[in-house]
């Protein structure tokens, strides 16, 4: 997956789809970014997008800012028009306009957020006020699931890994108020500033209802006791990428007698409305310790534990002062934004958790048309050929596995632009009455869906993410990659502008090559080609597999973004295969086109160059301290810049496209070099 603030290439073939209404664009897509006074030996990323960074700080209301929030600025503008139209149409009760309608209504009324102030959280308030032991602690934690609050642990309905056409109920890890378990034990500076604010903010929610100020401090400390303990037993983000460990299929009278003896599962998860044979347990170990931590710990901390995470997870709907506190440390704290977004903007994110594809429906009819998808269409077939001739070119790797190497590219699935068929929303509740509840009936919705789900057949069409959405993904269950119509959008620039060198290097291997990729990558590699957790390779096909690999483990290890903290190589390992393997096909694939073999300059820049900046374009993006901070912590995708020059600096053809040589800080001796595919 992407997982990125930015866009691909903007060759849709609709001037309403191009982007750069809030400033003046140079004639140049790659070129007018450039800062010429670093040099691309030196320090590529800076080279290729320093002169956009230096004219376009990060705005106060933004964690981080590139390329991506340009994009999105103008989509908003877009999806904004289509609510408001909504809300003045006067729709049918139960239609699609009217429910997109009722919602913004909701949410931009603010004073009938301030008149509610806490109220639609009463009713589950008061379940936490009711607890007197740790059962009716679990039976609050069950009964919040479905609300998507999660309360010590996590679970979910998707495809079973082992058997791909089957769904199965997951349990994982979970219940922590900061982004990954290691923000708890980290000694950087930063971080332990982070431990404290996070106290700080437990404190302010438990005095917002009602708590005194000085008992909130003591309480919110317990809290982060519990926390903490919770945190020691959650496994590290790099162990959590190992789908095989990560896989541990038993009854859940299995799951009850060897792990959890105070958690009957057989009597709880029925609750939910289902009735499975069987469970997959993610880490065993976290809820054997659970089960021993909800024993030990008084029943009031636990109760603390629960409001607090029941508040989070709706502050941002609820009046100003819950709104202002969870800003005040998820967005100040923890992103460094300086200031709120607009509310509006806010809104649109939110409506796009809830009933996305239902905006999603409204917005390709008006903009992305069927020439901007068959255009994608074909590129991703390019890139597909190219990888083909990669795997048969291969020293490494048998013959044997090659084959069903070559047998998993060819049944690999493409979702371009949008869905074939839509989702069904006529079961959800939305109204004009409360923001909060219209986002609690969204997270009971998307989990009756999912509950839905369990025992039919996998609806192999369903898309996991909205049309508007700025990324792309790989699902190894289906063997597919999905990539949304806004992945294609580029600030400034319409169809037919933006020359072949920059799309194969923009879309074609930032996005697509990318996604395709990581169907090989060290997680995605262990799925066959119907997307079974199936041991495929051979054992030395494998061994030279992993030892290639542990070659780019350390190269990210070396990155040091900021002091004390470096990029985990093994955390970003994946993201940094598919990265490097895509940028390889989308130049094969590149050098197959007539702008390659001309080799005609545009704008003093050969074609190979210009492939090297339209990838590098792809991760125009700066970020703030904090924000960096948090995703060194918590993101299996290295930061923007390393994802340029991490794996540029291991491809020949960028050293000749640049005159790179040996003792240039961008040079990579050759043993150092990563050679996967």
């Amino acid at each position: 997956m992407l997982n990125r603030v930015r866009c691909f290439a903007g060759l849709l073939a609709v001037a309403s789809l191009t982007c750069g209404a809030t400033e003046s664009v140079s004639s140049d897509v790659v070129r007018a970014n450039l800062d010429e006074s670093v040099s691309p030996a030196v320090d590529f990323f800076t080279y290729a997008n320093g002169g956009w960074l230096k004219r376009h700080p990060i705005p106060a209301s933004e964690a981080a800012w590139g390329i991506g929030n340009v994009v999105r600025e103008d989509l908003y503008v877009s999806l904004r028009k289509i609510n408001e139209d909504a809300a003045a149409a006067n729709a049918a009760d139960g239609s699609e306009t009217r429910k997109i309608g009722d919602f913004w209504t909701a949410a931009m009324d603010v004073d009938l957020a301030e008149r509610r102030g806490v109220d639609p959280l009463r009713k589950e308030l008061g379940r936490v006020d009711a607890i007197r032991t740790s059962k009716d602690v679990l039976d609050v934690a069950f009964a919040w699931q479905p609300i998507g609050v999660a309360a010590f642990f996590d679970s979910g309905v998707r495809q079973d890994d082992e058997h791909s056409d089957q769904m199965a109920l997951y349990f994982v890890q979970g219940g922590l108020g900061l982004p990954e378990r290691d923000f708890y034990f980290n000694p950087e500076t930063g971080l332990a500033r982070i431990r404290e604010e996070y106290v700080a903010h437990v404190a302010r929610v438990l005095a917002l209802i009602g708590r005194d100020a000085s008992k909130a401090k003591t309480d919110a400390a317990a809290v982060m006791a519990f926390e903490t303990e919770l945190a020691k037993v959650s496994r590290q983000l790099a162990d959590l990428r190992d789908p095989r460990k990560n896989y541990h299929k038993m009854t859940p009278v299995e799951f009850t007698q060897r792990h959890t003896p105070n958690i009957d599962w057989t009597a709880r998860i029925p609750s939910w409305g289902l009735h499975p044979e069987a469970v997959v347990v993610g880490q065993p170990e976290f809820y054997a310790a659970l089960n021993t931590l909800l024993e030990r710990t008084p029943v009031a901390v636990l109760q603390d534990y629960l409001r607090v995470h029941l508040i989070d997870r709706y502050a941002p709907y609820l009046s100003h002062a819950f709104d202002d506190e969870y800003f005040e440390f998820y967005g100040r704290v923890l992103a460094g934004q300086k200031e709120p977004r607009a509310r509006w903007k806010r809104v649109l994110d939110a409506q796009d958790k809830a009933m996305g594809m239902m905006l999603g429906h409204l917005f390709v009819q008006q903009y992305f048309p069927p020439a901007a998808k068959k255009r994608y269409v074909d590129l991703v077939e390019a890139i597909r050929t190219a990888y083909a001739a990669r795997i048969d070119r291969l020293d490494w790797m048998s013959d044997a596995t090659k084959a069903k190497a070559r047998a998993k590219l060819a049944t690999m699935t493409k979702k371009v632009g949008y869905p074939d068929k839509w989702k069904d929303y006529s079961a959800l509740l939305i109204s004009r009455d409360s923001y909060a509840t219209n986002m609690m009936n969204a997270a009971r919705w998307h989990f009756a869906d999912e509950v839905e789900k369990y025992g039919k057949p996998v609806d192999r069409t369903e898309w996991e993410m909205t049309p508007q959405t700025y990324n792309a993904y790989y699902n190894p269950s289906n063997n597919e990659i999905v990539l949304p119509a806004a992945i294609f959008m580029i600030p400034g620039f319409a169809d037919g502008e933006v020359d072949d060198a920059v799309v194969y290097g923009y879309a074609g291997a930032s996005t697509i090559g990318h996604e395709i990729t990581h169907g090989f990558d060290d997680e995605g590699r262990q799925y066959d080609e119907k997307g079974n957790l199936i041991d495929w390779w051979t054992p030395e096909d494998a061994a030279k597999f992993t030892a290639a690999a542990d070659v780019m483990v350390r190269q990210f290890n070396s990155y040091e973004p900021l002091p004390g903290l470096h990029v985990n190589g093994a955390a970003s390992l994946g993201e940094n295969i598919a990265d490097h393997g895509g940028l390889l096909l989308g130049l094969d694939a590149f050098k197959q086109t007539e702008q390659y073999k001309k080799g005609e300059k545009i704008a003093g820049l050969t074609p190979l160059q210009r492939y090297f900046l339209g990838y590098a374009l792809g991760w125009l993006h700066q970020q703030r301290e904090e924000n960096l901070r948090n995703r060194l912590l918590s993101d299996v995708h290295a930061p923007a810049k390393w994802r340029v020059l991490g794996p540029l600096a291991n491809i020949p053809d960028f050293y000749t496209a640049f005159g790179v040589k040996p003792g240039d800080p961008m040079w990579r001796p050759e043993k150092d070099r990563v050679h996967i595919w």
